[in-house]
C-alpha cells in the first residue's frame, strides 16, 4: 500500500467507528484481527471479539469522534501509525476527551492488528466480555 493508501484505510476506519457502521469496520480488518489496547491489558481475537467491543462501545455512549489526526506510515506499507483527539459524548451529554495514538499492522489491505494506547479511562474495559 502507498502511504496515501495507508491514511485513507485509516480514516475508513475511524469515519466507520464514528458512525457506529459495524460491517465498515469489520471491512478494514482481517479476519483474525488482534485488537489490543496496550494501556488496559484487553486482548481480543477475531472479528467476534472486536464486533462485541464495539457494540458496547456504541451502546456506553451516545457518539464518538475522533479527529485531529496526525499519521506517520510506513513507506513499506505493513504499518501506520495515527495519533488523534477522541471526544466521547458519554450517555449524560457529558464530554470526555483523550488524546490517542493507534498503531496499525497491514496484511492484504486490511489490518491485522490493531494496538491501541488510550490516554485515561479505558472507554473499552471489559469490552469483548
Amino acid at each position: 500500500m502507498t502511504e496515501d493508501e495507508q491514511i485513507a484505510l485509516v480514516r475508513r476506519y475511524f469515519a466507520a467507528v464514528d458512525g457506529q457502521i459495524l460491517d465498515d469496520v469489520l471491512a478494514t480488518l482481517t479476519a483474525d484481527c488482534v485488537f489490543t489496547v496496550q494501556t488496559h491489558a484487553v486482548r481480543l481475537e477475531g472479528t467476534a471479539q472486536i464486533s462485541a467491543m464495539f457494540n458496547r462501545l456504541w451502546q456506553s455512549h451516545r457518539a464518538v469522534r475522533h479527529h485531529d489526526f496526525r499519521f506517520l506510515p510506513d513507506r513499506h506499507g505493513r504499518r501506520i501509525a495515527a495519533q488523534f483527539q477522541v471526544e466521547n459524548t458519554e450517555l449524560d451529554g457529558r464530554l470526555t476527551c483523550k488524546s490517542n495514538c493507534n498503531f496499525f499492522d497491514i496484511r492484504a489491505d486490511r489490518f491485522s492488528a490493531v494496538a491501541v494506547y488510550m490516554a485515561g479511562a479505558n472507554t473499552l474495559d471489559h469490552a469483548g466480555r
